[in-house]
């Protein structure tokens, strides 16, 4: 990430530098207009180490200035993976979602809705522009 901060790795960290390194992590992402969505299934420890060794490794290249007033939007469960749906399904789906899933994919077995581990989304810093590019 070259936002001038360092990056040590989270084994490196206890548990108050390591939720204090998030913090700084999400805010410089934020002041690049890159947003996380769909985290509250990860403790800060979990998602540190995402972010660290897979999230922030990923090339993003902007094809022209005009792309600089975009949002990135990084959706944590938004791969399309099973395990993702299967995640998204659990935590973060409403009923109604729930139910279109159900209608389109009649043989899957949903999980049964839980409330995340961690209420970190609602406190994550959101958008200030409409326009919006998601990198899932």
């Amino acid at each position: 990430m070259e936002s001038g901060i360092s990056l040590p790795s989270a084994n490196e960290l206890s548990e108050t530098e390591l939720s204090a390194k998030l913090g700084e992590v999400i805010n410089a992402l934020s002041l690049l207009a890159i947003y996380l969505e769909n985290t509250d299934h990860l403790s800060d420890r979990e998602l540190y180490t995402l972010l660290y060794e897979e999230v922030l490794r990923e090339e993003t290249v902007f094809q022209s200035k005009d792309m600089m007033n975009l949002n990135c939007h990084i959706d944590l469960v938004g791969s399309g993976s099973e395990a993702d749906t299967e995640l998204y399904l659990k935590y973060y789906a409403d009923e109604n979602y729930r139910a279109f899933w159900l209608n389109e994919f009649p043989d899957d077995v949903l999980p049964n809705h839980e409330p995340p581990p961690f209420n970190r989304d609602r406190q994550l810093p959101k958008p200030t522009h409409k326009i919006v590019h998601r990198l899932d």
